[in-house]
């Protein structure tokens, strides 16, 4: 029996290593090999781009130019009544992981992937209606939210004060960077 319960733990501990890690932050330094980014809390974070790390760029475009039938990710804030307004948008070249759910642990916060059903223009701002198997989603864009597309990616943009938001595997190798235009 304990060599049961043992073997358990040690597989339930594997699969938690084999989980990526999430880094957000800004790029502090590329070597062509080592990415330096300092995280979202200022702590600097080493991390092992290979030739297989896809790179993906965030290239801002127009509210306009985004059309129904386009796959979409928004990060919103709930406000009072439930209302979302998106800080965020992203096109998406493909659908990715559709649906609705909370963001970054947090309650107030929101992200949805889904396909655009409608964009009007509401009396509260613009409008995204954005939906999925299973449901749908009302967004406000407000005229600062940041919107982009994303498309491919490569190593020349990684740049010091361009921000990123990775995954990496256990042993701090890159495998997906999406890195934006430097401010």
């Amino acid at each position: 029996m304990r060599f049961v319960l043992a073997l358990v733990l040690a597989l339930a501990c594997a699969a938690s290593q084999a989980q990526p890690t999430r880094v957000r932050g800004t790029i502090s330094g590329f070597d062509g090999k080592v990415l330096s980014v300092r995280d979202a809390a200022g702590a600097p974070v080493q991390i092992q781009v290979q030739d297989k790390t896809e790179i993906v760029f965030t290239k801002p475009i127009a509210l306009a130019e985004i059309k129904a039938g386009d796959f979409l990710g928004v990060t919103s804030q709930k406000g009072p009544g439930g209302t979302l307004t998106a800080s965020e948008v992203r096109r998406f070249p493909k659908p990715l992981n559709p649906g609705h759910r909370p963001f970054d642990g947090r309650d107030d916060q929101t992200m949805t992937n889904a396909t655009v059903g409608a964009m009007v223009q509401a009396a509260s701002g613009r409008e995204l209606t954005l939906t999925y198997e299973g449901g749908a989603q009302k967004i406000v864009v407000p005229e600062n939210a940041s919107i982009s597309a994303l498309v491919a990616g490569s190593r020349e943009q990684l740049v010091p004060g361009a921000p990123v938001n990775l995954t990496m595997d256990a042993g701090r190798a890159a495998l997906r960077i999406q890195v934006g235009p430097r401010p």
